[in-house]
């Protein structure tokens, strides 16, 4: 699967369980380990783990595994490694807090919609 169809299977799953404000990132020349970020929020850390959870379930049916994952236990800012994306899902207060699309100001930034 490409990078950016992988980005786009993120940000799908993220959207079916309700995830706000979801972009992805194009990373491609800012960094060389991925090529997008994706990053959504949820208000509460209970959405936050079911958002991941279904991006993880809804990968593997396609035969993508997840290589790495953090944050999960406390649900407030979860990153998922898919290798070519990078999905963080952060509680409503710490996407404003981290603000990595100022952090990242010269990625190109895409507003998904389903």
């Amino acid at each position: 699967m490409e990078s950016k169809d992988l980005a786009i299977e993120i940000c799908k799953a993220a959207s079916d369980k309700k995830a706000k404000n979801i972009i992805t990132m194009d990373m491609r020349n800012l960094m060389f380990s991925t090529d997008y970020f994706i990053i959504c929020n949820a208000p509460t850390a209970t959405q936050v783990r079911a958002i991941a959870d279904n991006i993880e379930e809804e990968l593997e049916k396609t035969g993508i595994n997840l290589s790495h994952k953090e944050g999960y236990s406390e649900g407030e800012w979860i990153l998922m490694d898919y290798g070519d994306a990078v999905a963080h899902i952060f509680k409503d207060e710490n996407r404003e807090y981290y603000a990595l699309e100022k952090l990242w100001g010269d990625a190109e930034i895409t507003t998904y919609e389903d």
